[in-house]
């Protein structure tokens, strides 16, 4: 059986920024683009999340919501350093690990450097050593795949220590709420409760066929996903060609505004793992796929390379201009960027981060 950690670093932007400025500490702390030029959140301290500012969020809306709070613009020259120290941390326990943005990763320790049998001990190791070494806290997530431990890493927060055995898991899933599996959106999430589907155990008795028929081929991953079925490697990154997030609607959607900030959402994504991957690209490509399932992509390049989220977005919006997105159903949402550059320069980049306050007790049986 598998051994997965994932590490989620605790809003790390926002928390670089109160380490390193001192008067920072305790106050409402908002990093991302001005609002002048329609920026969104790129994360927050959790002093400003008290007052309801979370990522992705416009950032007059968070000026609205926390008008006292301090508003940094990214820098992420600094925020890339603090990754790489990190990383090396990471690739000190296992050479295998996957990351997934500027702040996260997935760690397979089945087999380690440390010749050590417990997940857990580890994951406690890794946080510990974060801390020593930056400053910052992290939260982890320990179980037997991916998914679970993801689950596991954002369920306590901040400095969170989740594990999640094989003996846990069916009661774990049960009786977590379906907007909290990651996989499943808002959206979805709502039509879920509307249907009187409100935890993994509702979720759960539903067959294969039923959840296809729902939600097309998405369905067989939530039919999995609650059973805790997850197959996927840990996988050591290769250069990759593109980066790109799509979302398929639950129903097919004809609000173009929400149909914009999904795009902005879905740019804020690939810009997080742009970052993660060290790479900036100079071409963007949107892709639409309407209720008839006819499907259209739009792309444009640039000279110099990008990973900004926020100018990902409105190049994808302008893109999206360029289809019949505002008089025909939408079913599918795509942005990409290809045509990559070196890990060298220096695109600024968004994080996206979600939060969960139930607290699980770590478990010293199966996964140790």
């Amino acid at each position: 059986m598998r051994k997965i950690i994932h590490i989620d670093m605790d809003a790390f932007f926002a928390s670089i920024e109160q380490r390193d400025r001192p008067e920072l500490r305790g106050l409402p702390v908002i990093v991302g683009g001005s609002a002048e030029r329609r920026g969104v959140v790129s994360t927050c301290s959790y002093e400003a999340r008290a007052y309801g500012v979370h990522s992705a969020m416009p950032m007059k809306t968070a000026m609205r919501l926390c008008p006292d709070a301090v508003f940094l613009d990214t820098d992420l020259a600094r925020y890339r350093r603090v990754s790489a120290e990190i990383r090396e941390i990471f690739h000190s326990v296992t050479d295998l690990v996957e990351p997934v943005s500027i702040d996260e990763a997935y760690l397979d320790v089945t087999r380690n450097k440390r010749n050590s049998m417990s997940a857990t001990r580890l994951a406690r190791e890794i946080q510990r050593e974060i801390f020593l070494k930056t400053r910052l806290t992290a939260s982890a997530g320990v179980s037997y795949n991916k998914f679970l431990a993801k689950i596991a890493s954002d369920y306590r927060k901040p400095a969170g220590l989740t594990v999640i055995t094989p003996a846990d898991a069916e009661a774990f899933l049960d009786r977590l709420p379906v907007g909290k599996f990651h996989g499943i959106g808002r959206v979805t999430a709502a039509r879920l409760v509307s249907m009187n589907i409100r935890t993994g155990h509702d979720l759960r008795s539903l067959d294969r066929s039923t959840l296809t028929s729902l939600f097309g081929k998405v369905g067989l991953f939530y039919y999995d996903i609650v059973r805790g079925i997850d197959e996927r490697p840990v996988e050591v990154n290769e250069d990759p060609k593109s980066i790109g997030r799509e979302i398929t609607f639950a129903e097919d959607c004809r609000d173009l505004r929400r149909l914009r900030i999904q795009l902005r959402t879905l740019a804020l994504r690939v810009g997080r793992l742009l970052t993660g991957h060290g790479l900036a690209g100079r071409t963007v490509t949107v892709k639409v796929r309407y209720g008839d399932f006819t499907t259209v992509t739009r792309s444009v390049s640039f000279h110099e390379p990008l990973s900004d989220g926020a100018a990902i977005g409105e190049i994808a919006i302008s893109l999206a201009g360029r289809t019949e997105m505002e008089r025909r159903p939408v079913r599918l949402l795509g942005v990409t960027v290809s045509n990559f550059s070196g890990i060298n320069d220096e695109p600024e980049a968004e994080q996206l981060e979600f939060d969960f306050v139930r607290t699980l007790p770590v478990s010293r049986n199966g996964i140790e």
